[in-house]
């Protein structure tokens, strides 16, 4: 096998991996906590309680196990980019919706493992409401129970354990799936580390403001 396939197959593995968008997080809870001073981020603190949603019982965040880095809230950031683009700062764990007069709605997130990362530019290509989850064939390879979800078993169905979550928003590069999802997840303490196969994801409420905060299909920029 020569130097360039051996590279190509190692990509394709890569994307592959990334599609799958479910590799849990293993640490367990994290049993800091911390508190909110005056200028903390508590504009929407409220918004991580209970959220009855599409059928489905959301259960509350436990805030005060979270960095505050982490939660959702309104800062100030400078760029070029229009309003309305997204950005994903991997290294920091961060995702900024660019709103108007140098500020933006930022969101803690957690990020692919070493290996499986992705960035450059994108687009929104459509985003879906509690979307059903379909395994790559070689993650249903290393775990032959996953058979059930395939494309030709229509999926793994919406809800609560569904690896995308509450919400995803699909991006697309040059007209063409990069099977690279912004997506919601349950496991709240996941966000700040590198745990999933290579897609972004973010706490359920969080997703979910920020599906309905998205209008049309606007540039994402993923910078590691």
């Amino acid at each position: 096998m020569n130097r360039r396939t051996s590279l190509m197959l190692m990509g394709s593995a890569a994307m592959a991996l990334l599609s799958g968008c479910s590799e849990s997080f293993k640490d367990g809870e994290r049993k800091k906590t911390f508190s909110f001073t005056p200028k903390g981020p508590k504009e929407f603190i409220k918004d991580y309680r209970k959220v009855n949603d599409g059928g489905f019982e959301i259960p509350a965040v436990p805030v005060k196990k979270i960095e505050p880095q982490f939660l959702r809230q309104r800062v100030s950031y400078r760029t070029k980019e229009k309003t309305g683009t997204i950005i994903v700062d991997v290294k920091k764990r961060f995702l900024y919706l660019i709103e108007p007069n140098g500020k933006a709605m930022r969101y803690g997130v957690g990020v692919g493992k070493a290996g499986f990362e992705w960035n450059g530019n994108a687009k929104v290509g459509w985003k879906r409401p509690w979307p059903t989850w379909t395994p790559p064939e070689e993650m249903i390879e290393r775990k032959p129970s996953l058979r059930k979800y395939s494309a030709e078993n229509g999926g793994m169905e919406p809800g609560l354990k569904n690896p995308l979550g509450a919400r995803a928003i699909y991006l697309f590069k040059d007209g063409k799936d990069t099977l690279y999802r912004l997506h919601g997840t349950p496991q709240w303490a996941s966000i700040g580390t590198a745990a999933s196969s290579g897609c972004i994801r973010l706490i359920n409420q969080d997703i979910i403001d920020l599906y309905d905060r998205v209008k049309g299909r606007p540039k994402v920029v993923v910078k590691q």
